[in-house]
């Protein structure tokens, strides 16, 4: 018997947007042209100055773990195939914001503070699993 698949979402609203740049094989953060606040989650207005001319720019994909966790029962049975136990993190990006992704590294390495990079895992048109590693050194 094979294992099962991970779940795919199929984001709407906002979060469409952020999930069909990372479809594309990047990461993408929403930034405000008038006052040049990066956020995540996406929205339909800056959150420090209301406007509405919001833009989604090529981010470099690198940041600092801020916090993680360790799973060891999935509540995705999809996720177990991969292998357990796994990671998810909170990365505080250069841009100044947090994401939440993956792990991809051994669960030895993660520490807080760890400087990290991005990598982007296509599954559809629509959606792209976010996923961070350890930087290389002199990234």
């Amino acid at each position: 018997m094979s294992a099962p698949a991970k779940f795919i979402p199929d984001p709407d609203g906002r979060n469409a947007d952020f999930y069909r740049h990372l479809a594309a094989g990047t990461l993408h953060l929403q930034r405000c042209e008038d006052c040049s606040q990066v956020f995540h989650p996406p929205r339909f207005l800056c959150a420090k100055c209301g406007s509405d001319a919001l833009v989604f720019n090529p981010s470099p994909g690198r940041g600092r773990i801020f916090s993680w966790t360790v799973t060891h029962r999935p509540v995705d049975p999809g996720w177990a195939a991969e292998a357990l136990p796994y990671a998810t993190v909170v990365v505080e990006m250069e841009e100044g914001i947090r994401l939440v992704a993956g792990w991809r590294g051994s669960l030895e390495e993660i520490c807080l503070d760890l400087p990290v990079c991005a990598e982007v895992e296509p599954v559809s048109e629509s959606f792209g699993f976010l996923y961070f590693a350890p930087a290389e050194k002199g990234e």
